[in-house]
């Protein structure tokens, strides 16, 4: 018995020197793994990354006296092999922003270093996501500084950039196209049926993105990668998961969500759900009366009422519920292909339309009902992946996605008994094959086709309230209409050295649209419409860093928009007294643009940045008066109108500066701002120029941070300057509905700034708190454009859970 205890001794201390030692890295704040670390020797060649579990092979580091440890977006450690085993082969990095490598997928679709992308790229990470805890992904590309939001209502969220937006900027959710072709020039909330809970990491493009996404990226591009299955690194399966609950005070929110994550070596799924219940949102205390809700209309006994508001801050009428599902499978047959199958779902309950239902006529309220019917979005999105070694391509991927969007509108008058009831669909289907291919180490091609194919159907009814009795009705778009896109793309990446990188490319798209016109309704002088129209669009640019601190970029491209079904053939009051008609005349408008940026670090201290834009667009495609069968006027849902249609009436100019400034400070603390400038003209029908509609105010923000060991908290403060009457659009004069009243009787937009405070504790590895207070001074403001003022001081408070 003792010589076989010795003999298990001896083969214990033989197996603990032959066995791999493993180091675990994880985030300081959230002690989550960290994946993708890179562990190498100063003096050696030897790299170890670790895996999704933060863990890495240091075995073949044994004995060495300095090792680096790094990761994009954290601080460097450089320690010896023995202080890891001191610290027992565990090891906490720490955030640092100050650095000017990352890496980013917008430019080309591919990853590549954000320091060899002439454009500028915003990325938003989960870290951040989860330290700002927003109700929707609207709210979170606001949060970012650099992004404006616009709202009509509660569950809105309309994204402005570099004075363009709804149809003139790009949503890509997974790489696949979500712009339908009745994204129309008003504002837009499809962004809010992206789950912030699911998404991985956001990039946002400023500027055209046509050559990689074609119509519509001419301010642009919102990329939104949404979480993805991993595969387990061994022989354990891969178990990880998320649950979530958050409650916030301003329109006593409720929110809960999971996902769970499941991993073989071949094998893995995703699933994820959120479900989000949104009450009337209060606004602030402390402001203008303008904004006030003084009363609202209830239906009660069959017959309309105007009831007076007890409590004017609630913004009656605000309140809707969402839910978002997603599920993906992955599938890893051999070492060089891969399969992906996503499906995500996301559905509102209606939703009400404020701006209308607080709009006035004749002293008293217009509507009795104005809401939007349940917004539906599905995706299912199908990818494969090769990588080889061959003349064509060394990474090849394929695309299929098929997208489901059904949206409806429901409007009353006041004491009326007609509710016109406006239906849509959108069946979107997408085909995507893009190549990547590095002609030696300097040389680099990115290239592909696309094909996306959009059948959209519209239909009306007419609904009596007293009597029940539906009628057909003229339907939003044509009853059937097919639009369609087709292109070819080239992106080239020339390594000129260790300091110059050059990006240049070109595609070339092509528009097809055939809609059809249902006369039983409106006697329109044709019964068809049709576009067949290309467009080539192209980049270049350059980024030189003369040293590893220094980055300065410029670049020059085009965008385009085609005309899409929205824009030829719908029939709208676009406000009251006013009804768009059908256009079939159209063609694309073409946008020119400059980008001139530079940023500089001084150790890992600080970091500065700009970049200043210029864009023009040609052929803008503008609402202005219109005449149909020869009348400027026409009845419309029981009232005399003025006609207007879309038309290549104008053009526009856009130009500012994008600034940023991020400091390390002592004993955790660091300082960064971000600042926004942009001004826009457009041609009025004199030949005369007025401001550009979705040209936001000045904008940004300014954060004190502060993160040390497991907490990490945010005081910061968002801004937003004035815009006068003068400053205010002509469309937007005619909005007064929306704005505050100057002492001239005129409506402005006023200038605003909040002060709110957020913080995350860690409290074990597997659970954290999150709290935070917004709009500390409970101001009462609205954000230009908006028909609803902004939360008033708002507490959030989230609890999440990770295994």
């Amino acid at each position: 018995m003792k010589n076989l205890l010795h003999v298990m001794g001896w083969l214990c201390l033989f197996s603990s020197s032959t066995f791999a030692q493993v180091l675990t890295v994880k985030d300081q704040v959230t002690q989550q793994p960290l994946e993708m670390v890179q562990v190498s020797g100063i003096q050696s060649t030897q790299t170890s990354l670790t895996d999704s579990k933060g863990q890495a092979d240091v075995t073949s580091f044994k004995g060495l006296d300095s090792l680096a440890v790094r990761l994009v977006g954290y601080e460097q450690q450089v320690l010896s092999y023995a202080q890891l085993q001191r610290q027992g082969f565990q090891l906490y990095l720490r955030e640092n922003k100050i650095a000017l490598a990352t890496v980013v997928v917008s430019a080309t679709r591919w990853q590549q270093d954000a320091k060899e992308v002439p454009q500028r790229v915003s990325t938003i990470r989960p870290k951040d996501v989860l330290l700002q805890q927003p109700q929707t992904a609207a709210d979170m590309l606001g949060q970012t500084g650099e992004v404006y939001i616009q709202k009509s209502q509660g569950g809105g969220g309309s994204p402005m950039i570099r004075g363009f937006a709804t149809n003139r900027v790009l949503i890509a959710v997974d790489g696949v196209r979500m712009n339908t072709a009745i994204f129309r020039s008003g504002n837009l909330q499809n962004v809010i049926s992206l789950d912030p809970f699911a998404t991985e990491r956001t990039e946002v493009l400023f500027g055209p993105g046509s050559v990689m996404y074609g119509s519509d990226a001419i301010g642009g591009v919102m990329n939104f990668y949404t979480l993805s299955p991993r595969f387990a690194t061994g022989a354990t399966p891969l178990v990880k998961g998320n649950a979530a609950v958050r409650w916030s005070s301003a329109n006593n929110e409720k929110t809960g969500h999971l996902d769970l994550r499941y991993g073989l070596k071949k094998w893995a799924v995703l699933t994820s759900a959120t479900y989000s219940d949104y009450g009337d949102l209060r606004m602030g205390s402390n402001g203008l009366d303008d904004y006030l809700r003084r009363e609202y209309v209830r239906t009660q006994n069959g017959h309309d009422e105007v009831i007076t508001n007890t409590d004017p801050e609630r913004q009656v009428d605000t309140g809707y519920d969402q839910l978002n599902l997603m599920q993906k499978i992955r599938y890893r047959p051999s070492d060089n292909w891969e399969l992906q199958y996503g499906f995500h779902y996301s559905a509102t309950s209606n939703v009400p339309r404020y701006d209308r239902l607080t709009l006035y006529r004749n002293g008293t309220l217009r509507s009795a009902e104005w809401y939007y019917g349940p917004q539906v979005w599905a995706m299912q999105h199908l990818q494969a992946t090769h990588r080889a070694n061959n003349k064509i391509y060394d990474q090849l991927s394929i695309g299929l996605a098929h997208q489901l969007f059904e949206e409806s509108r429901h409007n009353r008058d006041l004491a009326k008994a007609t509710r016109y009831n406006r239906y849509e669909k959108v069946n979107a289907y997408s085909a995507n094959l893009d190549f990547e291919k590095a002609l030696g180490a300097r040389h680099h091609l990115f290239y592909g086709l696309e094909t996306v194919i959009n059948k959209v159907h519209s239909t009306g009814t007419d609904y009596n309230v007293n009597t029940g009795a539906i009628a057909p009705g003229p339907s939003r778009y044509p009853d059937v209409a097919d639009w369609s896109s087709h292109a070819a793309f080239l992106t080239y990446r020339f390594k000129a050295g260790e300091k110059l990188t050059v990006l240049t490319g070109a595609r070339y798209n092509h528009i097809l649209l055939n809609a059809n016109f249902d006369n039983s309704f409106y006697d329109l002088p044709f019964t068809s419409a049709g576009i067949n129209t290309g467009a080539v669009t192209g980049s270049a640019g350059l980024v030189y860093s003369p040293s590893l601190s220094w980055q300065l970029s410029s670049n020059l491209s085009t965008g385009f928009r085609s005309p899409n079904v929205d824009d030829i053939g719908k029939i709208f009051d676009s406000a009251p007294g006013l009804v768009v008609v059908p256009n079939p005349d159209l063609k694309p408008e073409y946008a020119y643009n400059a980008d001139l940026g530079a940023a500089k670090t001084f150790g890992e201290l600080l970091k500065l940045d700009a970049t200043a834009f210029y864009t023009y667009l040609q052929d803008a495609l503008v609402r202005r008066d219109y005449t149909l069968n020869g009348n400027s006027s026409i009845e419309y849902e029981g009232e005399r109108s003025q006609v207007q249609a879309i038309q290549n009436a104008a053009f526009a100019r856009v130009w500012g500066v994008q600034a940023g400034v991020e400091l390390k400070l002592p004993a955790g603390f660091g300082l960064a701002a971000r600042y926004n400038v942009q001004r826009g003209r457009e041609e009025l029908d004199n030949g005369t120029e007025a401001p550009l509609r979705h040209a936001a105010p000045t904008f940004g923000t300014v954060r004190l941070t502060y993160s040390r060991h497991r907490l990490k908290a945010d005081l910061y403060t968002v801004f937003n300057g004035a815009i006068r009457y003068s400053q205010l659009t002509p469309e937007e004069q005619d909005k007064a509905y929306l704005y505050a009243t100057d002492g001239n009787g005129n409506p402005y937009s006023p200038a605003w700034a909040t002060l709110n405070l957020k913080a995350l504790y860690q409290l074990t590895r597997h659970l954290s708190l999150i709290a935070g207070i917004e709009n500390i001074t409970d101001q009462r403001y609205r954000p230009y454009s908006s028909g609803i003022a902004a939360a008033g001081r708002n507490v959030v408070l989230s609890v999440r859970a990770s295994i």
